[in-house]
């Protein structure tokens, strides 16, 4: 009887220590292996300082830094009212919208882009009226930031709602019977204590319209200098082979890794702040 114990409890050992172990180091391998890879051939490339500093490079990444930055601004600029919406006053079709804001999270990107040339192209729904105003919008800079928007606003809306939710009624009412009007309580109070997932949110959409490439493709095409971000810089390059691709890669995975552990880093943050506090 003893010994059927033993080996139970060895057997529960090795199940709940061992094999997950084993398991987590194969999938970090599987994860890891390909960007050191990339990353190591980054480092050995010849002359990387030239690369790294080609014209192609540096359009690609001060257009990926104006535009990244111009949609994250629109993102919260609209999103932050849609999330407190969703949060506190949710309207009759709430589960109606919050799932048309998320759809683009999940839509592969070159169907975000083509829906979006049904809109804006020449023969779109404001098509039409933009040309009549002399606008042109499809396959400009101006296409960029919205493709990078569609696909970057709902990670802010998502984490700025369940930040909002997340804030105790009674500290808004609190300072409601101090005498703090509705404003200075969303301020000094809501988003305050709501900002460690504002943050997050900020971030991972910043990252998300990094990365974006198939509706940006799509809508704007991949024009030097106009249109051609990091990713599309990437693809352009990697057919001729280029050590251009290396290095505009490599920046990619450097800013979306820092931008994660970033994420993370503020998160263990906070909740060490308020386990401190308590």
């Amino acid at each position: 009887m003893t010994t059927l114990v033993f080996a139970r409890d060895r057997r529960d050992s090795l199940l709940a220590g061992a094999l997950p172990r084993f398991v987590a180091a194969g999938w970090v391998l599987f994860l890891g292996l390909p960007i050191a890879a990339l990353l190591v051939r980054a480092a050995t490339v010849g002359r990387f300082d030239d690369a790294a500093a080609g014209r192609a490079v540096l359009d690609a990444l001060v257009l990926s830094l104006v535009t990244t930055a111009t949609s994250l601004g629109l993102a919260v600029l609209f999103g932050l009212p849609v999330a407190w919406l969703l949060a506190r006053r949710p309207p009759r079709g709430a589960v109606l919208l919050e799932t048309l804001i998320d759809l683009p999270i999940v839509l592969p990107p070159s169907v975000a882009g083509l829906a979006l040339l049904f809109v804006f192209g020449r023969q779109g729904v404001l098509g039409g009226p933009l040309a009549a105003m002399g606008l042109s919008i499809p396959f400009s800079t101006i296409a960029v930031i919205i493709a990078q928007t569609f696909v970057a606003a709902p990670f802010f809306i998502r984490a700025a709602r369940a930040g909002l939710r997340s804030v105790h009624r009674d500290l808004e009412d609190a300072a409601r019977v101090d005498g703090g009007g509705e404003v200075a309580v969303a301020l000094f109070v809501t988003l305050p204590l709501a900002a460690p997932a504002l943050a997050a949110g900020l971030v991972m959409a910043w990252a998300r319209a990094l990365g974006e490439f198939g509706a940006t493709i799509m809508f704007a095409g991949n024009f030097e200098g106009r249109t051609q971000t990091l990713p599309l810089l990437v693809y352009s390059e990697f057919q001729a082979s280029s050590d251009a691709a290396v290095v505009a890669a490599s920046i990619l995975v450097v800013a979306a890794f820092g931008v994660l552990l970033g994420v993370r880093l503020a998160r263990r943050g906070s909740v060490t702040e308020l386990g401190g506090t308590g």
